[in-house]
């Protein structure tokens, strides 16, 4: 069978599945509990956390909300943040990890499981150290900042599953119940045929200061998000929200894109444009725009995937309402709450269920490496002011490389 990224950027109809997140669980194994920890209901899931800004401490704390977890071990660049989220944690001080190799440190003193959360463009090695000492896997987004990094994690989830290990990817607009029956009315075809899908996201965007002799100022207050090689840039970073959900909506993968971007920011440092407008094309014929903008203007945050057919249309938003209308009928709908944080509490029982369960699909793998590679497809479209196709962007396979030089192991 062939994978999700192939050499024509089509999804196989195994692979579509996954995509769509339909597939259902192929590996149950009946565990002894003496020999693995972690896999029986009534037992804690020791877990470790690896990069402690806001949104790594948050999951932490909803994560020890969670009767199933015990947070055992934390890590950070930083020994400041480490000790301060230490403390608030109630995590001790001899599971406390900083530098670049914290999370080395973190993986050998045995965890069943590691979150990640630092910025991207590490995740690729730290996953691969996880699931080398035959730890779960619980990822943020994007999974990588580049190509090379996409495929890899897309190796490391099949590599899981072989291993009977979970690698689970946090996208919180997939665990919306307005959202995912919103989704599933459009596949049934209440909205027929769809031509045109739309995705927007604005944000107020991040700090992005005068750079210093090493990049240590750079990791950081989500500044990293202003750097495409640390943190894959505005629009790999956090339009890929949007787009997530579109190619969700959609059930197939762009062939191509073009676009443009700019840079309006004030005293901009880092190379990430903050204005995305851009195209993608499918083979189906069907055609996404996206628009981005990541500048304080005062604009409310917005992230949102609409899709018009034939018969009808359905919007979701991260914010907003999730509903379908069309000449067929429709799905009313409703208000989409507290994502932010209710999208985390339901990936992490999802995780924690999967593990105990001995579900070991990692279908949320897959999906995940699309969008990212999708969202790249379009980063490189709008630096290059032109067309650009999935099958040349695996071709060209570009790595991103940081410069690590002068910070502490």
């Amino acid at each position: 069978m062939k994978d999700a990224i192939d050499s024509s950027g089509r999804a196989s109809s195994l692979d579509r599945r996954a995509f769509l997140g339909t597939a259902s669980a192929t590996a149950f194994t009946i565990m002894n509990s003496s020999l693995v920890r972690g896999t029986q209901a009534n037992s804690k899931l020791e877990a470790g956390c690896i990069g402690l800004g806001a949104r790594g401490r948050l999951i932490c704390r909803l994560m020890t909300q969670h009767p199933g977890y015990r947070l055992l071990a934390v890590a950070a660049y930083f020994p400041n943040v480490v000790r301060k989220a230490a403390e608030s944690l109630s995590v001790p001080e001899n599971r406390c990890y900083s530098g670049l190799l914290g999370y080395q440190r973190l993986i050998e003193s045995k965890v069943d499981a590691v979150l990640l959360e630092a910025p991207p463009y590490c995740f690729p090695d730290h996953a691969a150290a996880a699931v080398q000492a035959g730890c779960h896997v619980y990822m943020a987004k994007p999974v990588a900042v580049d190509v090379p990094g996409c495929l890899r994690i897309s190796t490391l989830g099949k590599e899981s599953t072989k291993k009977q290990k979970v690698f689970f990817v946090d996208f919180q607009m997939r665990t919306d119940p307005f959202i995912i029956e919103s989704v599933k009315r459009v596949h049934e075809g209440l909205i027929g045929q769809i031509s045109l899908l739309s995705s927007h996201y604005s944000s107020e965007g991040f700090p992005d200061p005068e750079k210093t002799a090493t990049i240590e100022d750079r990791l950081q207050n989500l500044i990293w998000t202003n750097d495409i090689a640390i943190g894959g840039g505005h629009f790999v970073n956090a339009g890929i929200h949007a787009i997530d959900a579109a190619l969700w909506i959609a059930g197939e993968l762009p062939v191509s894109a073009m676009g443009c971007t700019r840079t309006l920011r004030d005293n901009p440092h880092g190379d990430s444009p903050d204005i995305d407008s851009l195209t993608f094309q499918f083979q189906s014929g069907l055609i996404l725009n996206h628009c981005g903008e990541h500048v304080k203007n005062m604009h409310q945050f917005l992230c949102s995937a609409s899709a018009y057919g034939r018969d009808g249309y359905v919007e979701t938003s991260y914010t907003g309402n999730s509903f379908v209308r069309g000449n067929k009928g429709g799905y009313e709908g409703g208000p989409v709450t507290n994502l932010y944080n209710e999208g985390i509490k339901r990936n992490l029982d999802n995780f924690y269920k999967k593990v105990t369960g001995a579900v070991y699909d990692n279908s949320t793998v897959e999906p995940s490496v699309n969008s990212t590679l999708a969202t790249i497809l379009g980063r490189e479209a709008g630096a290059r002011n032109g067309l650009v196709t999935w099958d040349l962007l695996l071709r060209e396979n570009r790595r991103m490389a940081v410069d690590l030089t002068g910070l502490r192991e």
